[in-house]
């Protein structure tokens, strides 16, 4: 009896270890994981091939995208409203970007709510990410830089460490 509840406990705890830790089958990377969009123009589509229907086309490079699958070239995505499909890992970047949530967004010139306003930025402003510090992420957009709250940006897990 006390070999069975061990052997159930180590089984709990290896399933439990391996969804806090879920990798991609192709890459390696991590589960979900946020992208951009490389390509100007980009198919999402039902399925992981070229003869699927295409569901939805994105245009708007830079975009962020969230990637929560893999399978051979083809990486499942979403947009921030849900939106997507699979996608040729072609028209993607690792190259992170976060889009602005709130109809105004102030970039601080360091990681504090009292610190100067060095930028105004509405919503739907795509940035590019540099790294995240606790709760404050450094985003620049055409060559103005600053610091924005982390809850502010979709493009980012909570939690996610940031290089």
């Amino acid at each position: 009896m006390r070999r069975t509840i061990l052997i159930a406990a180590l089984v709990a705890i290896t399933g439990l270890a391996a969804w806090a830790d879920d990798r991609g089958p192709v890459t390696g990377l991590p589960l979900p994981r946020y992208v951009s969009m490389k390509a100007a123009e980009g198919y999402a589509r039902r399925g992981p091939s070229s003869t699927h229907r295409i569901d939805w086309v994105f245009k708007r490079r830079n975009m962020p995208l969230l990637l929560t699958d893999e399978y051979g070239q083809w990486r499942r995505v979403q947009d921030r409203e849900g939106a997507g499909g699979w996608m040729h890992y072609s028209l993607l970047s690792g190259n992170r970007t976060v889009i602005v949530e709130p109809e105004q967004l102030d970039l601080r010139r360091r990681p504090t709510p009292d610190s100067p306003v060095s930028a105004r930025l509405e919503t739907g402003v795509v940035a590019w990410l540099d790294h995240c510090e606790g709760d404050w992420c450094e985003v620049e957009v055409e060559g103005t830089g600053g610091w924005a709250e982390r809850a502010a940006l979709w493009g980012i897990l909570p939690g996610e460490p940031s290089d």
